[in-house]
């Protein structure tokens, strides 16, 4: 790695990038991977059977270029979301991360700012150095909770052109509520900051947890972005879109690359819309696990945090090195973010929670902390 870092140094590298480090999961084969938030239940076979006939059905027009405005997928995007929204206020992309890319493009760069409030998605920062923003980085409650008075305190202090607002919040897995969205709108209308509310995993949010898409009328400068890896288990896809005013998606038509979303992956999503009734009992199922893993987590004497995602952050661990290790061992890996005495294992199969379950407890009790089954 110093090797290989001395060799990139010596490129004429941007002086901003020098010294970053990519983004990068650990990608191991195992038998039971449950550390990057993937639907581990895979896509159901007649889904499976639907995208292969829609992409087959486009496959004899790839000699030409794609529809530029995906007019297809934006209405069935907007049909999906409700909200009164109409395709004029959907936009997508190669995954999230390039639709957030892109408002950064549209409304950050040099000389501008965007401001995260970590412990939050790790890309934040790094898209906003691949654009020359600057990342403020706020602060939370020390149990990682957002209050609206805080949220809208630090943007009128820090006057940023970009917030990113993570809901739920990713390693954490807990929901803001409307408040904070709010309230950091108004703080930022003095900066008249873009508001990002990035609901990755909101498929998977408890009932009474309400959607920033209920925000959107009358608030020009506010973004709602989604993902379908996560619920529609098209990670392998790369399908990310927003909800937005007409004028931002306006906006993002200037920084897009020509044709940048191909006719197979708008086949592909389109198909998975149309079966969303089988892909949304997966995530039904997946709700049950992760809640399941809540619950034998206390049991075992951890501290999980409340999970509005198909993932849940724990603590209270000594050692989670020791544990994480442990696990990978086993066949299981989770994810180490980085934060003391804490791990993030993400709600998989009925038989993979079992696995991770019955080893971490079996590794709790060489410690001394639970008694030997």
């Amino acid at each position: 790695m110093d090797d290989q870092l001395a060799r990139l140094n010596r490129l004429p590298l941007r002086d901003d990038l020098r010294g970053q480090h990519p983004y990068g999961a650990p990608q191991l084969d195992v038998p039971i991977q449950l550390n990057v938030n993937e639907n581990t239940h895979g896509v159901p076979e007649e889904v499976q059977e639907a995208i292969v006939d829609a992409v087959r059905s486009v496959a004899s027009g790839l000699n030409r270029y794609p529809d530029r405005e995906f007019t297809q997928l934006r209405t069935a995007l907007a049909e999906y979301l409700g909200h009164g929204l109409v395709p004029e206020q959907l936009w997508a992309a190669n995954g999230s991360n390039e639709v957030l890319q892109q408002i950064l493009q549209a409304f950050g760069g040099p000389g501008r700012s965007a401001l995260g409030f970590p412990p939050t998605y790790s890309m934040y920062p790094l898209l906003a150095a691949g654009t020359g923003t600057a990342y403020l980085k706020g602060v939370r409650a020390d149990d990682f909770e957002l209050t609206a008075g805080s949220a809208a305190r630090q943007v009128r202090d820090l006057a940023p052109n970009v917030v990113f607002l993570c809901s739920p919040n990713n390693p954490t897995g807990t929901a803001l509520g409307l408040d904070v969205v709010e309230a950091v709108y108004e703080a930022g209308e003095a900066s008249q900051a873009v508001v990002i509310v990035d609901e990755a995993y909101a498929e998977f949010a408890h009932a009474d947890t309400e959607s920033a898409l209920a925000l959107l009328p009358g608030r020009t400068r506010l973004v709602v972005t989604r993902t379908m890896s996560k619920a529609f288990a098209l990670a392998g896809a790369r399908l990310g879109y927003l909800a937005a005013a007409p004028e931002v998606v306006d906006a993002l038509r200037l920084v897009r690359l020509p044709y940048h979303l191909s006719a197979i992956t708008q086949a592909t999503a389109l198909a998975a819309l149309r079966h969303r009734e089988s892909l949304m009992a997966e995530v039904e199922e997946i709700k049950h696990q992760r809640d399941r893993i809540v619950k034998e987590l206390e049991r075992m004497g951890l501290e999980p945090a409340s999970s509005d995602s198909n993932f849940v952050f724990f603590s209270g661990l000594e050692d989670p090195q020791r544990i994480w290790k442990g696990l990978l061992d086993a066949g299981v890996i989770v994810r180490d973010v980085g934060i003391p005495g804490s791990l993030r294992v993400t709600a998989g199969t009925a038989y993979e929670t079992t696995a991770f379950l019955t080893r971490l407890e079996e590794l709790l009790a060489a410690e001394g902390r639970l008694p030997v089954a």
